[in-house]
């Protein structure tokens, strides 16, 4: 009886092992609670270590040996497997490539209202050469104290805003704020994007045009997170972003609330989001988490994504310092492909 019980743990243990390691192939990957569990992957290989210390030391346990040797294969394999995944999309927190004259960068920082000042969100856009920034519950008013201080250090920058409600009383959940360079030319943001009739659907996002059409359409992210009560919308804003690359020449960069994992049927022709690619995964930061900022880099989620169409290569990344906020910010080099 106890070993049909010990065979039967184990099998199930297997199973669930294979749905943690790889639930794209069970298509999973965006069901509770698999996609909270494929989040935090380094959590999990934390986790599976654990479990196989614990089987080492039943190990000593005669009775239980056998199943204890079982479970003790199987988390080892789905430590390993977890580790090689992070090991493919790298695991350091980046550095940037000398900047060309044609290179974009593209800051992405979800300041969690105003628990990064604006001096310190100015500071970070003159030492990292930002072009574009991307701030996810940002107020406007916070972006035009941004503006001033970076027209004072000759680096103007326009900025662009959407809003969800009344935001006087609201929390900056419900805006989202992106400054440009004048060098990449004028924008607007559509009126869809501040209507809300294509958007995401309970916090912000923003589509901002070149207003004579040259130049990358620039989507600043903000997806709702994966919340029990919110997985439908969640579900829909990932598609609305893919939506939003299609062929041309794209930029998304924000909070998406989720994993490259989240993503695997959204991409199209080597795409992660639509045509768009992760910046992070092709330079080597992207399994470095950038939420919750209190945990380690390698046990969080890496969640805050900057992605591009194929008329770019990203050339580098870097992983920053949170600075007050539960995110880490994310800076990402782009050059012309070819």
């Amino acid at each position: 009886m106890f070993r049909l019980l010990g065979i039967l743990i184990t099998v199930l243990f297997a199973i669930a092992t294979a749905i943690v390691v790889w639930p794209q192939f069970f298509q999973l990957e965006q069901t509770f609670p698999i996609a909270q569990l494929v989040a935090v992957r380094g959590g999990v290989l934390g986790g599976f270590l654990v479990i196989a210390l614990l089987s080492l030391l039943l190990l000593f346990a005669r009775p239980l040996r056998g199943f204890a040797a079982s479970i003790l294969v199987i988390s080892l394999l789905g430590a390993v497997a977890i580790g090689g995944i992070g090991a493919l999309r790298g695991v350091s927190t980046g550095t940037l490539p000398e900047k060309t004259e044609d290179s974009v960068r593209v800051l992405t920082w979800n300041t969690a209202g105003e628990a990064v000042s604006a001096e310190t969100i100015a500071d970070t856009i003159l030492s990292q050469q930002v072009d574009v920034v991307t701030l996810p519950e940002t107020a406007e008013s916070v972006g035009e104290r941004i503006a001033v201080m970076l027209r004072e250090q000759g680096r103007p920058m326009w900025v662009h805003h959407v809003q969800f409600g009344d935001v006087t009383n609201g929390p900056q959940a419900w805006e989202t704020t992106i400054l440009i360079s004048p060098e990449l030319g004028d924008y607007s943001v559509i009126a869809s994007s501040q209507d809300g009739s294509s958007n995401t659907s309970s916090v912000p996002s923003a589509v901002v045009m070149p207003v004579d059409g040259t130049g990358p359409t620039i989507v600043a992210v903000h997806a709702v997170a994966p919340r029990v009560e919110d997985m439908a919308h969640w579900q829909s804003d990932l598609e609305w972003i893919a939506d939003q690359c299609p062929a041309g020449d794209f930029i998304l960069a924000g909070d998406f609330n989720a994993t490259i994992d989240h993503m695997a049927t959204l991409g199209v022709d080597g795409g992660d989001m639509g045509y768009c690619r992760d910046a992070a995964m092709r330079t080597g930061t992207g399994f470095t988490a950038t939420w919750p900022a209190s945990f380690p880099e390698l046990v969080g989620a890496p969640i805050d994504h900057v992605m591009a169409s194929q008329n770019w290569e990203p050339t580098g990344s870097l992983v920053l310092d949170a600075s007050g906020s539960d995110h880490r910010a994310l800076v990402v080099q782009l050059d012309p492909a070819g």
